[in-house]
């Protein structure tokens, strides 16, 4: 199986199953010099564990993280940085029923057809378990962009309920499970998600990230596009079935006047009068926030029986039994940042390396 490497100057190669003993990456290209510790990674890998409320999946990991190589005394070393996170609580039990059978809307067939056999238990590589070792590579790259750049996400709608944008609270988004930034959608969302949970079913969600104090000129065009490269990278997370920076698919609807980024003189540079563009204009970074939504299909496994084939090409139905997100989004901020965080990172590098 080939691809499992994502970046270019700042890269990380992701192993592992969801049931198999441990996960893992191997980071490359992260300059030396940089501080990191275990201490500094934990904090984002707990924001996206799984077992932290009765909205999320009841699977209980620590996701405690070890730093097997590329750090010496707390500082990195420019050599490739190993990260372990152990698995402690897989029940592959739960999956023997699906072990001949393919899970309408999962990974399940196509990696069969492609491959010729499928680790069945948890989904194997198709498994969101896998991106916890992103999120740990997020981490290592925040380093590297400095605390000049941050970048937060937040759950901006589930099912056809969006979030009250007159209610928005960054602060809000760190004192809920569910990554909400409104105090008055958050019982809302609650309310259905336990709906759905007592259903056997699921909903899809959409996540917007916003990475603030990225300078403008990173990105180059034609084939490394910045926004192209932010695209990938939320497309790469399961479950991700669209992308759309800026005014994104809104945009549509506007006029190029309504749409123009209008600029007027500042005693810094230039001021923009709006951000249509998400932050990107050319595929190179305007100095504006960088804002980035990504929207999550439903969750594959559910308990309500639905139509499929076995690996014979029978007809048969196929009921998940387990423990499972009713909603994949929930726990999907984190991973959009730090995905985000490691094009920056990226991108960072990769101008230092061509402008100086």
């Amino acid at each position: 199986m080939s691809h499992n490497t994502f970046g270019h100057l700042f890269r990380f190669t992701s192993w592992g199953e969801s049931h198999g003993p441990a996960i893992g990456c191997v980071i490359d290209g992260c300059p030396p010099g940089y501080l990191l510790t275990e201490e500094i990674i934990q904090p984002y890998l707990d924001a996206r564990k799984p077992g932290t409320s009765r909205h999320v999946t009841q699977r209980r990991e620590e996701d405690r993280v070890k730093i097997l190589s590329g750090v010496f005394e707390n500082r990195t070393t420019g050599a490739p940085i190993s990260l372990l996170i152990e698995n402690t609580d897989a029940r592959s039990k739960d999956y023997g029923e699906i072990a001949d059978a393919y899970r309408p809307g999962h990974a399940d067939y196509t990696y069969n057809a492609k491959y010729g056999f499928r680790d069945y238990r948890g989904g194997g590589r198709a498994s969101a378990r896998e991106t916890a070792v992103r999120v740990a590579a997020g981490a290592v790259a925040r380093q590297i962009l400095g605390d000049e750049i941050s970048i937060a996400g937040a759950l901006v709608q589930i099912g056809d309920q969006p979030v009250a944008r007159d209610d928005w609270s960054w602060d809000e988004v760190k004192r809920n499970a569910l990554f909400c930034p409104s105090a008055k959608t958050l019982p809302q969302w609650e309310a259905l998600l336990d709906q759905t949970r007592k259903a056997g079913s699921s909903l899809g969600a959409l996540i917007e990230v916003v990475a603030h104090g990225v300078p403008v000129g990173w990105g180059a065009p034609v084939y490394g596009k910045l926004d192209a490269d932010i695209a990938g990278a939320m497309m790469s997370i399961p479950a991700a079935k669209g992308v759309e920076i800026g005014a994104g698919f809104g945009a549509v609807r506007l006029t190029g006047e309504q749409n123009a980024d209008e600029m007027r003189a500042g005693s810094d540079g230039p001021v923009f009068l709006s951000n249509n563009n998400g932050g990107v204009l050319g595929g190179i970074s305007s100095g504006q926030d960088i804002i980035v939504r990504t929207a999550f299909k439903p969750t594959s496994s559910i308990l309500t029986p639905r139509q499929s084939l076995n690996r014979k090409g029978e007809e048969v139905e196929v009921r998940t039994k387990g423990r499972h997100d009713p909603c994949v989004g929930v726990r999907a901020a984190p991973i959009a940042e730090a995905m985000l965080a490691c094009v920056l990172a990226d991108h960072k590098l990769r101008h230092r390396g061509q402008c100086g």
